[in-house]
């Protein structure tokens, strides 16, 4: 007679259970350090790391001695090619959500939601400025050659064939890319996961944008 009961107090403790332990991962993720012997090098290649309060990006050159992004990132694809920059803020994102929400006045309910379950359908986002600035929306981040190059071949793993869609302003465009977008691996988690896996210390899961901003205090300077 009581094992009905203990279903149903299994079931409640669950219920209550599973948006703490969400929680607590959302907190816990981007404070553990994953690579957390990494020490910045004395001298490298400086990118930086962007966060518009919501969404964070990786800020690369355009072109250097390394690497060279005007083979896959053309000043055509933009709709005034005059607008293209010196240095390049990449994201990556649901395709549905990138396409439909040019302004946060623009989100739905349903397209955030279906965002969050999970797509393959995803974008890389890449808009173009003429100069990096003072601010603490852009921190630095100092590579070796060695991390940078590993860095630019992750990047370029995530396009995916196809033609250049049209962006929000006359310096930005979208690509077809690649990776499933899901309430685990959002926008920031995807710049966190490239910081990881180039050895940056940064948190071992980073869904929100403070999570990845936190392990870079230092504001850039404009150059």
């Amino acid at each position: 007679m009581l094992w009905p009961h203990s279903r149903w107090l299994r079931a409640g403790i669950a219920f209550i259970a599973l948006p703490l332990l969400i929680l607590l991962a959302v907190l816990a993720g981007p404070i553990i350090p994953a690579n957390r012997g990494w020490v910045p090098p004395r001298s490298g290649v400086t990118i930086y790391v962007y966060t518009n309060g919501v969404h964070t990006g990786l800020v690369l050159p355009a072109v250097n001695p390394l690497h060279d992004w005007r083979g896959r990132i053309r000043a055509s694809d933009l709709p005034d090619p005059r607008r293209a920059g010196s240095w390049l803020i990449f994201g990556w994102g649901q395709r549905d959500f990138y396409l439909n929400t040019p302004r946060w006045s623009d989100v739905r309910i349903g397209t955030a939601l279906r965002a969050m379950i999970g797509s393959d359908r995803t974008l890389v986002h890449v808009d173009h400025i003429r100069r990096v600035w003072n601010g603490p929306d852009l921190r630095p981040i100092l590579l070796t050659e060695y991390q940078y190059l590993r860095l630019t071949r992750l990047l370029e793993s995530d396009f995916a064939p196809g033609a250049a869609i049209r962006g929000y302003a006359a310096d930005d465009v979208f690509y077809p890319g690649r990776g499933r977008y899901s309430a685990v691996t959002t926008c920031n988690e995807w710049t966190g996961a490239k910081l990881r896996a180039i050895g940056v210390r940064i948190g071992v899961w980073t869904p929100t944008a403070s999570g990845v901003m936190r392990w870079f205090p230092t504001p850039a300077k404009e150059i």
